[in-house]
């Protein structure tokens, strides 16, 4: 390990990591506006006057059903779960969430990988696994994850999506103007709450199919007297690691090994305190896919020719987090004080021989970091029309970026020499981030809603900075069926450490890893005001509407790319920028046929790049400064689609999507051509052996047509390598219940 005081603090910590190696859609379109469930239709009022089903409102518990009144431990996890949802309010926001239903009823169920998961809510768009996987309106990360109400802390882009759908009770998306309890990362927020062992048992699954994939996975869950715990483990391995760089059905040096576990227990002090362990573990090891057919273009070792299908590079990561929370209700207030604990690592290891005769360079690059902090929320419902919601967050970061890159030098007529040799640049930085909010949810009449409040944030880190931002938001429900909102935010988005520490562009001269523009302005806080409105309307029993609508006016807009030959990304800041998009979303069911679909329209543009200048060639650089350009990751139309239908016992699912073409070429001037990809999924429930649960078999088609499509084609800013779609593969599986 090449940060040992990170590994001492990880192990002192909480708990230490473990070592492994091995639709029903319910859109809330409008938070608190519409609760529309694939499966189970629900128009609910603001979460600040009447609660989506199975929640509390304003305090008042939800009676026992028959199915709970024999299992106290279920009760009473819905009771503190409810508590946790006043003091988490989502009012004036746009709201998405898929339950535990909804997860297994889609093609791969929980084994398909959280981004995958995530590309079916509405204006998320696809990407490669090594630009972070997946976007929201058309953002590059600035996502935020809080599991059962705690803020994740940032990891280290990488390619591991380090959570997993077996562990997820319910996953909501946030975006739009948010109330001022959520903060930093304000794209989206990716809101989870986990499963509990509040209704004993487990599952032992087998899943797998083409591309030699194979992954087995354990759950178990149960409860003992006042705990209650939730376990999972996966292993996972592949042929098909992160996206071929080819159109070739199988990709050539691409296999990946993982392995995940997650923790929940959660006990009870007294009647109303509760103690909560949350924690998790990733260890990830990928081959780099090559492109086969490639000739060199530098000798180096004497040597000037290599096969580019042997080029062995790799990449290891690792991703732990642990939380520790107690919360408790007493009369009028609900409180949650929270410790989290997040360590990461990305280790790209470069073939010495192989990228020096390919790209001029081999780099080594390794990031760590690690994040210890308090979480504090706390919500006083101090009259029937007035609740008022606080809190504090202070987190200290410490994180270390080695590059280590074997390069060779140039004479003076720009020509390689065959001597190559090392370059290291190491910065480590101790940082931190602090918080402050309070925001008053006012109930003016049964039908309006509004919340307002201020928020603080104080960032240390290779810069000081800090902002004052004010939110205000409106819900109006005119009648029964409608429901509009409208609000406002002021943001402040810190860099990520890790992916900002400076560098020294003059170490890179007179070398094939030459920058040819040496300035290195620091990367800056982003500062935003955003702007959102939407509708949403029950045009019929079991059919459901909604548009929402936003726009963004950003200062040193935060961007993140690939820059060199390691899958690792950089950040960099665009001076002006702006964010306007148009959603469109669908729900429907009736028995035991659901079916829904999104439209997104968006585009996000930005001029004049004000640090990492080094990243970029001249040409690209002067031209930015005076246009406006797409960034990167901008998709102007975006849609995913699915449907269930459970049939005899037989369930069949299709879910979809489309895009119109990330960005490339000189400055993002072009776009790749428009995709879809159809999936299909097939399950029942079967009994194989008399007397134990029945047993669920699963056959799941990915990408049914085979369509051919790039993600990305090795141009534009920040982009290194082609990457492309998935070919059809066929999976089948069988899971257990016990």
């Amino acid at each position: 390990m090449k940060f040992p005081s990170l590994r001492v603090a990880l192990l002192t910590g909480p708990i230490a990591a473990a070592a492994l190696y091995g639709l029903t859609v319910n859109h809330a379109l409008a938070q608190g506006a519409a609760n529309v469930n694939l499966g189970e239709i629900s128009v609910t009022a603001p979460r600040d006057t009447a609660s989506a089903p199975g929640h509390a409102a304003q305090g008042n518990p939800t009676p026992v059903t028959a199915s709970e009144a024999d299992n106290p431990a279920a009760v009473e996890e819905r009771r503190f779960g409810e508590a946790r949802d006043r003091i988490f309010t989502r009012a004036g926001a746009t709201v998405t969430t898929l339950n535990r239903s909804a997860i297994e009823a889609q093609p791969q169920g929980d084994n398909q990988p959280f981004n995958q998961l995530l590309l079916q809510f509405p204006g998320v768009t696809q990407d490669n696994a090594a630009n972070g996987g997946f976007h929201i309106r058309n953002e590059h990360g600035n996502i935020q994850y809080r599991i059962n109400g705690v803020q994740i802390p940032d990891g280290i882009s990488g390619f591991n999506q380090f959570l997993d759908p077996a562990f997820i009770g319910s996953a909501s998306l946030i975006v739009g103007a948010l109330p001022a309890q959520y903060g930093l990362r304000t794209a989206g927020v990716l809101d989870i709450e986990t499963r509990t062992g509040a209704f004993a048992g487990g599952s032992v699954s087998l899943y797998g199919g083409v591309r030699g994939t194979i992954t087995p996975t354990f759950v178990y869950g149960g409860h003992d007297g006042a705990t209650d715990y939730f376990f999972t483990g996966r292993y996972f391995r592949s042929n098909l690691g992160i996206e071929n760089t080819t159109s070739s059905y199988n990709p050539v040096h691409d296999h990946t090994a993982q392995g995940r576990e997650f923790s929940y227990v959660s006990t009870q002090i007294d009647p109303d305190t509760r103690l909560t362990y949350i924690g998790g573990t990733f260890i990830g090891r990928y081959q780099i896919p090559n492109t086969p057919g490639v000739a060199p273009s530098f000798t180096a070792f004497g040597q000037s020719d290599l096969d580019s299908a042997r080029i062995d590079q790799r990449q290891n990561e690792f991703t732990n987090f642990n939380v520790v929370a107690v919360q408790r209700s007493a009369g009028d207030v609900d409180s949650q004080l929270s410790y989290f604990q997040r360590y990461s690592t990305v280790h790209a290891k470069p073939d010495g021989l192989g990228n020096l005769l390919f790209n001029g360079v081999a780099s080594d690059v390794y990031r760590a970091s690690l994040v210890n902090g308090v979480q504090s929320d706390n919500a006083w419902r101090i009259n029937p029309s007035h609740t008022l919601r606080f809190g504090f967050a202070a987190s200290a970061e410490q994180t270390l970026n080695n590059n280590n890159n074997i390069v060779l030098p140039i004479d003076g007529f720009g020509n390689p020499i065959d001597a190559p040799f090392n370059q290291n640049d190491r910065v480590s930085k101790t940082g931190g981030l602090v918080s402050l909010y309070a925001q008053d949810a006012w109930k003016i009449t049964d039908r309006v809603i509004v919340n307002a409040g201020l928020r603080f944030d104080q960032m240390y880190q290779f810069i000081s900075a800090n902002q004052v931002s004010p939110r205000a938001s409106v819900t109006w429900t005119p009648f029964d069926g409608t429901v509009f909102h409208a609000g406002y935010a002021r943001y402040f988005t810190p860099p990520q450490q890790v992916l900002s520490a400076p560098v020294n562009p003059g170490l890179t001269v007179g070398t094939t890893n030459q920058a040819e523009i040496l300035s290195a302005s620091p990367v800056q806080p982003e500062r935003a005001d955003y702007y959102d409105i939407g509708v949403t309307q029950r045009v019929a029993p079991g059919f459901d509407i909604g548009v929402d609508a936003y726009y963004k006016r950003a200062r040193n807009l935060l961007d993140d790319g690939q820059f060199g030959q390691a899958y690792v990304l950089t950040e960099f800041n665009y001076a002006r920028a702006y964010n306007q998009g148009v959603e469109i979303k669908a729900a429907y069911t009736e028995g035991n046929f659901s079916a829904y679909g999104n439209l997104a329209l968006a585009q996000q543009k930005a001029r004049l790049i004000d640090s990492g200048q080094y990243l970029f060639g001249a040409d690209e650089l002067n031209y930015i400064a005076t246009h406006y350009i797409y960034t990167d990751h901008a998709q102007n139309t975006t849609a995913s689609a699915g449907f269930s239908y459970l049939w005899q016992g037989t369930r069949f699912s299709m879910d979809g999507i489309f895009g119109s073409g990330l960005r490339s070429g000189f400055a993002n001037t072009s776009h790749l051509p428009a995709y879809y990809q159809i999936n299909l999924g097939v399950t029942r429930e079967v009994q194989l052996v008399e007397g134990w649960k029945p047993a669920q078999l699963r056959l799941d088609v990915v990408n049914l047509t085979d369509k051919i499509y790039q993600i990305r084609d090795g141009t534009g800013l920040g982009v290194f390598a082609a990457q492309y779609g998935p070919r059809r593969g066929v999976f089948a599986g069988i899971a257990q219940a016990f």
